[in-house]
């Protein structure tokens, strides 16, 4: 582990590789799983406002899923998801012609319908977030879904943290992801990096 401000990150986020692969999984994680993405206090709100402008692109059964539970749930662990259809799917899930799985509300956003682009979550994985009693603790969440993934990564290179480079800034901001690239470059030095 190392620590940045308040925040512990584990260092399997330099030590995995990882790109996502939607051409092999074609977007199974908004599928599978026993509860929906995690969302941010603000994010179920500003998802709650948004869904008119998203609700056309979801299934029939998703919007069905939503009338009767909202925009947003609290489930078993008694944190803040979205939705999921039949147990299954996240409700903001969109299936394409050629059976791909796309998130409606980041497609919205593409298309200049909203300002928000997905839940950090969503846009984060798979680094998993915990809140502690002082700070955060990013950790690499292991899914054989993603096994894919793992399998470019490495034949890319590319670690966990400098593929998700983006939703880091966008989380974290700039200075504390080039704080992430000086760790990795001490983490080198001492050669705890292979």
């Amino acid at each position: 582990m190392i620590q940045i401000d308040d925040k512990i990150i584990s260092l399997e986020l330099f030590t995995n590789k990882f790109i996502c692969n939607i051409a092999k999984c074609h977007g199974v994680c908004c599928v599978e799983g026993d509860s929906g993405a995690p969302l941010e206090e603000d994010e179920g709100k500003i998802i709650e406002e948004i869904y008119p402008k998203i609700k056309h692109l979801l299934s029939p059964d998703a919007i069905k899923t939503i009338e009767e539970e909202g925009t947003s749930v609290i489930d078993f662990d008694k944190d803040l998801v979205t939705p999921i259809v039949n147990g299954k799917e996240c409700v903001y899930t969109y299936f394409d012609s050629k059976g791909g799985v796309h998130c409606a509300i980041e497609m919205a956003w593409k298309q200049g319908l909203v300002p928000f682009r997905k839940p950090i979550s969503c846009h984060l994985y798979p680094i998993r977030t915990r809140k502690l009693s002082q700070g955060e603790a990013l950790n690499y969440d292991v899914w054989p879904i993603c096994k894919d993934a793992v399998v470019l990564g490495k034949r890319e290179g590319v670690s966990v943290y400098k593929f998700l480079k983006e939703p880091i800034i966008r989380k974290y901001g700039e200075a504390f992801y080039a704080e992430m690239e000086a760790a990795e470059k001490e983490l080198e030095k001492r050669a705890l990096l292979k």
